[in-house]
């Protein structure tokens, strides 16, 4: 179900940094240090086929939330106010199906490659998103659409 903003305020989560550029440079880093120093630990008979179906998953389930965020006429970009809360389609299952499936991106890739310090510089990634950029966004909701959000937040998880 889709809910209209009550007041239509100029207001964002104010998040500055694009998420999806924080794991685009984590993943340039850890392709960097790779270079000097490979460490691989997964077998090569594993990589392709597990890396390439993450990747996979995280296309289909990023194009499952940008369609969302497109049917409601709304923006995805955290630097923007919202001008409707998005709670179908599979916001019905999880509150971050972008930052999931950027994630499973992410991991994909360093499986893919089987480049140890992208999956270490993964989890620097996660922390970054969770405590600034999620715990940023769901303050702006709970100001922006009030009680509806804190009854979707009871309802559905924030990630799986």
């Amino acid at each position: 179900m889709k809910q209209q903003s009550p007041v239509p305020e100029l207001d964002n989560p104010g998040v500055r940094f694009p998420p999806p550029l924080a794991y685009l440079v984590a993943l340039v880093i850890g392709a960097v240090i790779d270079r000097f120093i490979p460490i691989r630990v997964l077998p090569a008979s594993l990589t392709g086929w597990l890396g390439g179906a993450l990747v996979l998953l995280a296309i289909f389930l990023n194009v499952l939330a940008f369609r969302e965020f497109g049917k409601a006429k709304t923006t995805i970009r955290p630097d923007q106010p919202a001008s409707v809360l998005v709670t179908t389609g599979i916001y019905r299952y999880s509150r971050n199906p972008n930052y999931i499936s950027l994630s499973m991106l992410f991991f994909g890739i360093g499986v893919w490659l089987n480049n140890v310090w992208m999956v270490a510089l993964f989890v620097l990634v996660l922390v970054w998103i969770g405590s600034r950029v999620v715990a940023a966004e769901e303050q702006y909701l709970i100001r922006r659409f009030g009680q509806t959000y804190l009854d979707y937040q009871a309802k559905v998880r924030r990630w799986l």
